[in-house]
């Protein structure tokens, strides 16, 4: 079993990430990788429906959201878009995860719910864009559990104890390494897009208005996913993280314990606490919720 990164990346070899984890999931568990690959396929499912239903138009209870991920789908449909590729369909399924948590929907937290948009929307855009097979995705899932796991075991991943770094943050590397894999990056070069995206988001507070995981993170979900894609071209074209990605993990787990508590899920600090996130908070706690808009 693996304790960090540079140990993943040596288990690896010439192999993948995904195949050590694998590995350590059936010998940690006892149960036959088959068993294990059709668990995480049908994780990979439940991504696909959240997407899917995301770009529907779904909007929160709340009526602090909503609707953000159709208004893009139809944006990049005109072909007017800035950027092309993979990029702008990660970021509309980011958000389109999102909608569909903030709408009460099924998904999958990865690593949480708060930044359950990053890793299926780089995945599925990267998934249309190279043409791979479901079964490709699922074992970069595996690599993207990976990471997550070594951030779990050696930082954090909760919003509440290390800020929006420690979930979006953790989010986007486990996506920078997936999608590196995926597209046919080495284990040391998926190691040092985690690295790259981690190092990107260092320092962002965990501040949602009015206590939801609505604004700002859905957007950030959006900026998550941008934030892979760029990490893992880099890593694929050689760019390699000054920093080793352990010594970032570790970084990131210092600057969430030096955070303010205000700036740490608490909604007093940071976006919150602006005129406009004091008013939601009145809004939502104090009266009677509003309706979904039409």
């Amino acid at each position: 079993m693996f304790r960090n990164i540079s140990e993943l990346v040596e288990q690896a070899g010439d192999g993948s990430i995904s195949g050590v984890m694998l590995e350590a999931e059936a010998e940690s568990t006892g149960k036959a990788k088959e068993e294990i690959i059709s668990r995480m396929a049908d994780q990979l499912q439940v991504m696909k429906r959240s997407a899917r239903e995301g770009l529907q138009g779904l909007r929160a209870r709340s009526g602090l959201c909503g609707g953000d991920a159709l208004l893009l789908d139809r944006y990049i449909q005109k072909g007017s878009r800035l950027t092309g590729g993979a990029f702008p369909r990660a970021v509309n399924y980011a958000v389109a995860v999102n909608e569909a948590n903030a709408h009460m929907g099924i998904i999958c937290a990865s690593p949480t719910a708060g930044a359950c948009g990053v890793l299926p929307g780089v995945l599925l855009a990267a998934q249309e864009h190279l043409g791979k097979s479901d079964e490709a995705i699922t074992m970069a899932l595996f690599c993207a559990g990976a990471v997550g796991l070594v951030i779990a075991n050696n930082a954090c991943i909760s919003g509440a104890q290390g800020g929006c770094q420690a979930e979006v943050g953790s989010a986007a590397a486990m996506a920078a390494a997936a999608v590196t894999e995926l597209a046919g990056g080495t284990a040391e070069q998926a190691a040092n897009a985690a690295a790259i995206a981690l190092k990107n988001m260092l320092g962002l507070p965990c501040d949602p208005l009015a206590g939801l995981v609505e604004v700002p993170c859905i957007k950030r979900n959006a900026g998550g996913a941008a934030n892979a894609m760029a990490a893992a071209e880099m890593a694929l074209a050689g760019i390699k993280s000054m920093v080793p990605c352990d010594e970032v993990i570790e970084t990131m787990y210092r600057i969430g314990i030096n955070m303010s508590p205000s700036l740490r899920e608490t909604a007093q600090g940071g976006l919150a606490g602006t005129p406009t996130g004091r008013r939601w908070k009145s809004l939502l706690w104090e009266n009677e919720s509003p309706q979904p808009q039409p």
